[in-house]
């Protein structure tokens, strides 16, 4: 009974430890993944769509330690037509430094990335299918449509929007949603489209050196640039992502620890298995002056101990497999692509916390049960 009891623990423990070592892995992995578009950090204007980033400006960004790369970035809702298909987007008109900020030019799956200072652009392959337009088509170019700002009324419809004629280079396949929302142009093309002055920008993207503490360059961006911007880290920049992955996390953690509270009532049956096996011995201890409450806590070390050599034993397993995992892949998502599972020292501390905070419980319960009468029955 005592080694089926302790049994269940260790594997309860061992399945815990390796359910958050893959949570971790998925969260990691999605962070790595959505660096290819995602840049360490982004600068967005506290108020309205969009800010004056004027020379000082740029020579207080430039003297922050920490920062590698920065790209100007100016983001807009768009209408894109081809022949008689048209298709609210997002155009995301970048400069020349944005490819040194992120990796996107690396999910172009057709044709090229866009040259600097054309009327070139690279669309989702979402927007491509739904347009059906392909790329290096210059017999059917694009049009983009952005509303005018101001107010009144135009003379005609067409005062009502600027407009250009873009030829698309390049197709994008990063997820559904990003392949059905964006479409990359140069930054000067936005501009004129959205009738922005030169230094005029929607968000700054920013790369930091390797090693360096993110959250010490966001003090020195505050400090530098104080009031100006809502400072987002690439975690959120994906909350809902995050936030699915955090909620998915709780509540298979929960799941667990009820199998650990379920694998525990054989910890309590087996300490009252025990007692009922030794009530002579019991007795004879008690008769020779020793108290219930001493007999208690024989019992309730005995299970304490045994929960937490399990608990330990569980984890080193876990611990095992986990590093088996990240050496070896012996489980692939698919045949390029190993489970990713990630060693995180704080989820070493959260099961074993929660094996011996339930198992000491367990054993107090279990313990509880011994009486003067039972002893002397």
């Amino acid at each position: 009974m005592t080694l089926i009891a302790s049994g269940g623990v260790i594997i309860a423990s061992a399945a815990l430890f390796i359910v958050l070592s893959v949570f971790a892995g998925l969260k990691d992995y999605s962070l790595e993944f959505s660096s290819f578009v995602d840049p360490d950090l982004k600068l967005l204007p506290t108020e309205g769509k969009s800010f004056l980033f004027s020379e000082t400006d740029k020579a207080k960004l430039i003297s922050i330690s920490g920062i590698a790369f920065y790209s100007k970035i100016i983001e807009e809702r768009i209408i894109i037509k081809s022949e008689n298909k048209n298709l609210l987007a997002t155009l995301k008109g970048v400069d020349s430094n944005y490819l040194n900020v992120t990796n996107v030019d690396s999910m172009v799956v057709k044709g090229n990335w866009i040259s600097p200072g054309s009327n070139e652009v690279v669309a989702g392959s979402g927007i491509s299918y739904n347009l059906s337009f392909g790329v290096f088509d210059y017999l059917k170019p694009l049009s983009i449509y952005v509303p005018k700002p101001g107010k009144g009324q135009a003379s005609s419809l067409k005062g009502y929007y600027n407009s250009a004629y873009v030829s698309n280079v390049g197709l994008f396949n990063i997820n559904e949603e990003l392949n059905n929302e964006y479409v990359f142009a140069d930054i000067n093309l936005a501009k004129s489209l959205l009738s922005y002055k030169e230094n005029q920008v929607s968000a700054l993207e920013l790369k930091l050196e390797n090693g360096v503490d993110e959250s010490e360059v966001i003090a020195q961006l505050e400090g530098t640039l104080p009031n100006r911007f809502v400072i987002k880290n690439r975690e959120q920049l994906n909350d809902a992502l995050f936030k699915m992955l955090n909620t998915e996390n709780l509540a298979i953690y929960l799941i667990f620890t009820l199998v650990i509270i379920i694998a525990l009532f054989n910890v309590i049956g087996a300490i009252i298995m025990m007692i009922l096996d030794k009530k002579k011995s019991l007795n004879t201890l008690f008769n020779l002056g020793t108290e219930p409450k001493t007999i208690k806590s024989i019992f309730f070390w005995q299970g304490s101990l045994m929960t937490i050599v399990s608990g330990i034993i569980g984890v080193t397993i876990g611990l095992l497999v986990v590093f088996l995992q990240q050496s070896f892949e012996l489980i692939m998502l698919t045949p390029d692509l190993p489970y990713p599972v990630r060693l995180h020292l704080i989820n070493v501390f959260i099961v074993l916390a929660t094996i011996f905070a339930l198992g000491i419980m367990a054993s107090k319960i279990a313990s509880h049960r011994i009486t003067k009468q039972l002893i002397q029955s």
